[in-house]
């Protein structure tokens, strides 16, 4: 926005338009995007003329949104009526007098929306001068993204196959319409442990640097209280973004592009003013990987977006810690880089993964460590400033070797001391009981073309953490749009198709139709393609649904990509991904469902493919309800198949009626054999139920429960833990029941009602919470070796024995509460 001293205003990354009449004054927020733009554009064509002679316009239908007049403390956004800097609330981002707003008009930080991959940009927004319409509309044309760059093209709705080939072949002719031009790049990292800011950030992210054309700034641990962890709410937030738009470059004015947050991770990208107009398609995802794969303390955050013509991803992330969890930290990454998906703004067009993308930026606390050498050789190395004898034991440096993580990935040479772990308030290394290692934990590294590495180094001034905080400057060649050459492209490009038959029919041949997926298990993915082979005319290509079924294929069947574009002669390679989960397995437990499906491929303008889907699967006791498992004296997998679906329909009001020929147990031994190996093996164990196991070992541990051999069960106490939470959550009737839910939230505060709750519930669902109970005031007899505490377990419990019987909808944060609350009193009660 143009303030009457014709200073630029961004507030934030939304547009935001005030529109004022003789009469009243209104202020209008829209979401960046193609369609605001247009708007924009289409506002500035239709007023006729920008000049002191031309009456002002009316615009009588707005009378009935008619607002008062403001009054002086009418919460307007800063610097829209008055010169920047006149408002003591007012935070500015740069140096020198920087005319970027980021204040809402609440006074709180403009922050977006942290868990959505919704679209964000700072852009030009426009008040009326004494200017000649053409000077206006050159300014609108000035602070647009061109119509032939190619974010733009690619995120207008498609207008049909005509405009999907455009868009393909002028993707396929970039290079002959761009040119690359060299952005300088701010990359840092650091993990805060999570203290407050305390001390000027401009050592570490503007000092002896010329100012960045981008910033990427990340966070680790950010907050690590407990409230932070199960709630995700925290003030540490605001603090360090404050910190961190107060220590930018002071030669510059820069823009904040977009925050996401996933508990104590926390990415910040800001721009130049003079790139905001060409930064475009942003958008914002997380990924948790710490406990049942989903909990936040650890994980990655990651923001997209296209500058100018390039696409580059920006991924911050925690990995598993400990020396000796190399592995899961291997997991981690390739959970983040598998599940981190970005939904783009045409639905017809599948999710973008990190991979998809020209520039790749991966910054975080790795965790990596120094293996094989002592703590007092790694320290004499660091004092010889030996540090590539030392990078050899890196982990990090060795697993990349193996090919196990961020292959195709570069990382600078290290020629600074290892950044963790450092004593808090000092430059010397830990001297705590554990005397960590010192080791190189946080990193930067890169993958794309035209990437040139200018620093890479850490910074000893900042002594806030037990880490110190690391940067990276890059120069990154973005290819920028040629107009000229953009237009001889697309009439070349539209004379072409000018000559094409319209009325021929699109034809693909298919590698295969028929796919049998054998021996399916819970929770073990199984993965089958195909390739798709186009003949000489272009053609669209999508699996549709069959009559009366809302979805193409059944819920444990996905098929990617579901829809395409492919061009004359080209292939495609579509991968069947079956993954039974705890929404699938009753009922294929039961035999209400079975792995059979068919498929329908369908070509636009063109015929229709049908693919057959069989297999089998084997019954696990995870998804199995609770009545259905004390019934079953045998392992699962000994069972006939037939007695196994007469089992999991039985009514669970049923259970005690005596109609069974075997007296049931009292509880799950599933429930049993993991509770009893976790009593006997890590009633002491540090970080239980928070910290995650390994996948494979989750996958031996079922095999295991479903087999009966659990003689055989070897893995660590983290995996039989996770497991032990995962099989609670896949129950399809919760140990609390459903129909329990409410009143159980309404007596979180009285105990003694709360039992009486617990006595009505059917007695193996009794059973199975008050064994529970007492074995979770076990583990805080040992509190004092496990660090556990009631409102850990609490939490972590709560949200797994009390499910709202709404399905999967979000609680509200009042019902979280109150379910800890439920549960709390159980741990802290006799029972």
């Amino acid at each position: 926005m143009l303030s009457p001293d014709g200073e630029l205003y961004f507030l934030g990354s939304d547009v935001t338009v005030q529109l004022d009449t003789a009469e009243l004054s209104l202020v209008f927020q829209l979401p960046f995007g193609s369609h605001t733009r247009m708007f924009l554009q289409e506002v500035a064509r239709a007023c006729p003329g920008f000049d002191s002679g031309t009456r002002d316009p009316e615009f009588h239908w707005l009378s009935r949104h008619r607002c008062p007049k403001p009054e002086l403390d009418w919460p307007m956004p800063r610097g829209w009526n008055s010169a920047p800097g006149t408002s003591p609330e007012r935070a500015t981002i740069g140096g020198g007098g920087s005319n970027f707003d980021i204040s809402r008009p609440d006074g709180k930080g403009l922050l977006v929306d942290q868990s959505s991959g919704g679209q964000s940009k700072a852009e030009h927004l426009f008040t009326r001068q004494n200017k000649s319409k053409s000077e206006i509309t050159d300014m609108v044309r000035s602070s647009t993204v061109t119509v032939s760059d190619k974010a733009h093209i690619l995120s207008m709705q498609k207008f049909g196959l005509r405009d999907t080939i455009v868009k393909s072949h002028l993707l396929q002719k970039e290079e002959d319409y761009t040119y690359i031009q060299n952005f300088r790049f701010f990359v840092g990292t650091y993990n805060v442990n999570g203290q407050s800011p305390k001390e000027c950030l401009r050592p570490w992210l503007s000092h002896g640097i010329q100012a960045p054309d981008v910033y990427c700034v990340g966070f680790q641990e950010l907050d690590l209280s407990k409230e932070a962890f199960f709630f995700h709410d925290t003030p540490k937030e605001e603090e360090w973004f404050k910190a961190v738009s107060e220590s930018l470059h002071p030669d510059a004015k820069y823009a904040k592009v977009k925050l996401i947050r996933l508990v104590g991770i926390m990415l910040l990208l800001y721009v130049k003013q003079e790139h905001a107009a060409y930064i475009s398609e942003v958008a914002a995802e997380t990924v948790g990987t710490g406990i049942m794969g989903r909990m936040g303390n650890k994980g990655g955050v990651a923001i997209r977006f296209h500058l100018h013509n390039t696409s580059i991803c920006v991924v911050n992330s925690h990995l598993a810690a400990h020396i000796e969890e190399y592995e899961r930290r291997n997991q981690d990454y390739k959970d983040i880089c598998s599940r981190m998906q970005f939904y783009q703004i045409d639905p017809s067009l599948p999710p973008l993964t990190i991979s998809k993308h020209d520039v790749i930026l991966w910054l975080g606390d790795l965790n990596y460590r120094i293996e094989e050498l002592d703590v007092e050789k790694v320290k004499k190395l660091i004092e010889e400033k030996a540090y590539q004898t030392l990078y050899e034991y890196d982990q990090l440096k060795i697993q990349v070797a193996a090919k196990t993580v961020f292959e195709g990935f570069t990382e600078g040479e290290l020629t600074f001391q290892p950044t963790y772990k450092y004593d808090t308030g000092s430059d010397d290394w830990d001297t705590s009981e554990k005397c960590r290692a010192p080791a190189w934990c946080d990193r930067v590294l890169w993958k794309g073309k035209n990437i040139t590495q200018l620093s890479y180094q850490s910074h000893m001034a900042l002594k806030t953490s037990d880490h110190k905080p690391v940067s990276s400057v890059f120069a990154i060649g973005v290819r920028v749009v040629n107009e000229e050459l953009y237009r001889k492209t697309l009439e070349e490009i539209v004379h072409s198709l000018d000559k094409m038959e319209n009325a021929n029919i699109p034809s693909v041949s298919l590698s295969r139709r028929e796919f049998c997926f054998q021996n399916v298990k819970y929770m073990q993915l199984q993965v089958e393609s195909f390739t798709i082979h186009n003949g000489q005319v272009p053609c669209q290509f999508e699996f549709i649904s069959k009559p009366d079924e809302d979805s193409y294929c059944k819920q444990w069947l996905n098929a990617s990509p579901s829809k395409g574009f492919l061009l004359p002669d080209s292939d495609i390679e579509i991968e069947l991904e079956l993954f039974v989960n705890k929404t699938t397995a009753t009922k294929l437990n039961s035999g209400e469902d079975k792995i059979e499906d068919i498929l329908v491929l369908h070509l636009d303008r063109g015929k229709d493919y049908f693919l057959s889907v069989s297999g089998n699967y084997l019954p696990s006791c995870f998804g199995s309800p609770i009545h259905t498992l004390c019934y079953m004296r045998q392992p699962i997998l000994d069972l006939p198949l037939e007695r196994i679906s007469e089992l999991t329909l039985m009514p669970l009001q049923a259970e005690d009626d005596g109609s069974q020929l075997e007296r049931p147990m009292e509880i799950p031994k599933e429930l049993w054999m993991m509770v009893d190996y976790l009593y006997r093996n890590a009633i002491q164990q540090e970080d239980l139920f928070q910290q995650p196991g390994l996948r494979s070992e989750f996958e031996h541990i079922r095999d295991c429960l479903d087999t009966g051999m659990i003689d055989n069960l070897s893995a660590s106490n983290h995996s039989v833990a996770e497991a032990l939470l995962l099989f609670l959550e896949s129950l399809p009737e919760p140990v609390i029941c459903y129909s329990t839910y409410h009143n159980c939230l309404e007596c979180s505060g009285n105990y003694t009602v709360s039992k009486q709750i617990i006595s009505t519930l059917p007695t193996f669902h009794k059973n199975v919470f008050n064994y529970l109970m007492a074995f979770l005031q076990e583990l805080l007899k040992n509190s004092a070796k496990n660090h556990l505490d009631e409102n850990i377990l609490a939490s972590i419990f709560g949200s797994l024995l009390l499910r709202n019987p709404a399905g999967h909808q979000k609680l509200e944060m009042a019902e979280k509460r109150k379910a800890q609350e439920f549960i709390h009193q159980f741990l802290c009660n006799p029972l």
